[in-house]
């Protein structure tokens, strides 16, 4: 049977990871009316949603949305549309923690950071189900549960493998229904690799130097970024992705004008004591480079640093 173009606001929605853009997407969608629930491992964050909701502030206020939460395995559907929103070293434990939700053949979306989300994403769902995208968006956990986010909101959207346009469209409309700036993208790909040299160019310096965005607008830091970004932009070349390096760059300032105080995903992973996404950021630029004998050695010392000092700071107990 021919989908429709777009959803009622009937839906159900499960987003996989309450962590800050997990809490947004889920509090903005949970507006337009949709059913949502949220998935995470976190019991105390999840009890804090289920009491309070989801506290989102951003340029419209501050209000709390009610959504319900849970575990994986106590979800059991239905799901029309699944968000992937773990870090994505956590990316293939938490979609086997729902595969059981195959049955209900919803579409899976991943706008994470990084690489092979995807790909993961496609090995427990179906691939002409799975749309891919980017998410150009400063969002800040402020508490359990609790997230603000101001400016833009920018996200670009495309298919995986053989999905459809109307498959991106249903989920472009929905989107779009939650106050996101939607473009979609015919070859997200390139989209995919832009948006993870703009994450190499800020998130590793920030982790390492303990800074927010406007701690790194300065002739220094803005060397090393534009550094990293001309890596990503020869290693993405090497596998025929030709990348739009100065519209990166133009991100990368305005990050750094824009929102000063925002501080880059990986510093918030180091001040909360997690381990970060290095290895799907600047480790795998780096690690794709050998793949294609590209030398990338600002990835890689970038990458080595925080490995370093994630070691000699392990997570609490």
């Amino acid at each position: 049977m021919r989908q429709r173009s777009k959803w009622t606001s009937e839906i159900s929605v499960a987003v996989v990871g309450a962590g800050a853009m997990g809490c947004l997407f889920a509090g903005r969608i949970a507006e337009t009316g949709a059913k949502v629930t949220v998935i995470d491992v976190d019991r105390h964050r999840l009890d804090a949603i289920r009491e309070k909701g989801i506290l989102l502030t951003d340029d419209a206020g501050t209000r709390a949305i009610r959504v319900e939460a849970g575990l994986a395995q106590d979800f059991p559907g239905p799901v029309d549309l699944l968000l992937l929103f773990t870090k994505g070293m956590h990316s293939a434990t938490a979609t086997a923690s729902v595969a059981h939700l195959r049955h209900c053949d919803p579409i899976a979306l991943t706008l994470q950071n990084g690489i092979g989300n995807a790909e993961i994403l496609a090995g427990t769902f179906r691939s002409d189900r799975v749309v891919m995208g980017t998410a150009l968006i400063p969002a800040d956990l402020t508490g359990p549960g609790a997230v603000e986010t101001h400016g833009f909101a920018s996200l670009q959207l495309g298919a995986f493998a053989d999905a459809d346009a109307e498959t991106v469209d249903r989920v472009g409309d929905l989107l779009e229904r939650s106050r996101f700036a939607v473009h979609r993208h015919p070859a997200i790909g390139v989209a995919v690799w832009e948006k993870l040299a703009f994450n190499a160019a800020l998130n590793a310096i920030g982790m390492i130097c303990r800074l927010p965005n406007a701690g790194l607008n300065n002739p220094a830091g803005r060397r090393i970024a534009t550094a990293v970004v001309d890596e990503a932009v020869a290693v993405a070349a090497s596998k025929g992705l030709i990348l739009d390096r100065d519209n990166i760059v133009q991100h990368i300032d305005a990050a750094l004008r824009e929102h000063g105080a925002h501080k880059a995903s990986m510093l918030q992973d180091r001040d909360a004591g997690r381990p970060g996404e290095i290895e799907t950021i600047n480790g795998a630029i780096a690690t794709q480079g050998r793949r294609e004998s590209v030398a990338t050695p600002v990835c890689d010392t970038l990458a080595d640093l925080v490995r370093i000092i994630e070691a000699a700071e392990p997570a609490p107990d």
